[in-house]
């Protein structure tokens, strides 16, 4: 299952609705659940992120479309970095 990191910031929206964070994570954790996504961790941080997710996805393109869902609430903005493990990673440097 490829891993990905998450860093999101806060749209306008999603701060006139800060005391909602929480349950909107957990919202969307659910559902991604579902989906067969697996989210290792939720993270509200300090500096130029506001959270951190790191999540197991099904594909990459379930992937894809679970961020367009998120996008769609408009709430946050997001980046996301394919994250390698130390085996694939391993695999892929004797590949090459």
């Amino acid at each position: 299952m490829p891993t990905y990191v998450v860093l999101y910031k806060f749209s306008d929206q999603g701060l006139k609705n800060i005391k909602d964070t929480v349950k909107r994570a957990r919202e969307v954790r659910a559902e991604n659940e579902k989906r067969g996504f697996k989210v290792v961790g939720t993270y509200w941080t300090q500096g130029r992120y506001d959270i951190v997710s790191i999540v197991d996805a099904p594909s990459e393109d379930a992937m894809l479309a679970g961020l367009f869902n998120i996008a769609a609430t408009g709430n946050v903005h997001s980046e996301t970095l394919r994250a390698h493990s130390e085996a694939e990673m391993e695999r892929a440097l004797q590949a090459g």
